[in-house]
């Protein structure tokens, strides 16, 4: 498990300081809070927000899991790979894995999706579809933060299967050698 405490976390109200207080009337359920209109969609409709990829790498990743030894579950995810791509054929759809992978320590394939509308269509049929299988689901922002992409940032669908975070680590590691052998140079 990451700390949530090792990361800084701008403010959500940034770019919404100084702003006269929302009401607190209720709508006609008695349950909601009514919300001022002002007639204009959030940008998030059209587009992922900074920082997440906007380029081939695409804003999120889904990883969608199977036992590998388990029959039945290969069957499902076999079964649901091939529907995800019948169905979604503007998504891309990495290949079937049989074993671990990178940080992933069991089977599974791998789904990109590039738009907010990608992402509101597939996330809510794959809710209901997903059948005995877990996912993972997160988002793609820079290089030097896939760990907390893979970990803080992440929300899982059916089970958590624990990854492997020693791989980012390693990753790190090398990363600072070779800065260290460039500047020796």
């Amino acid at each position: 498990m990451t700390d949530p405490f090792a990361f800084e976390y701008p403010s959500p109200l940034a770019g919404y300081e100084g702003l006269e207080p929302l009401p607190v009337e209720l709508n006609e359920d008695g349950k909601s809070i009514k919300n001022p209109q002002h007639g204009i969609l959030s940008k998030a409709y059209e587009e992922f927000p900074d920082p997440l990829a906007k380029d081939r790498q695409g804003g999120f990743d889904v990883h969608i899991y199977h036992f590998q030894n388990n029959p039945s579950q290969v069957a499902y995810a076999r079964a649901l790979y091939e529907r995800v791509r019948r169905e979604f054929p503007e998504l891309r759809i990495y290949r079937f894995w049989e074993g671990p992978l990178g940080p992933h320590p069991i089977a599974m394939f791998e789904v990109n999706l590039f738009t907010p509308a990608q992402f509101g269509a597939f996330i809510p049929w794959l809710i209901i579809n997903r059948g005995p299988l877990s996912a993972l689901l997160h988002p793609n922002t820079n290089e030097e933060e896939d760990e907390r992409n893979h970990t803080q940032r992440a929300t899982w669908l059916g089970d958590k299967i624990p990854l492997d975070l020693s791989l980012f680590k390693l990753k790190k590691q090398a990363e600072k050698k070779d800065k260290q052998n460039e500047s020796a140079l």
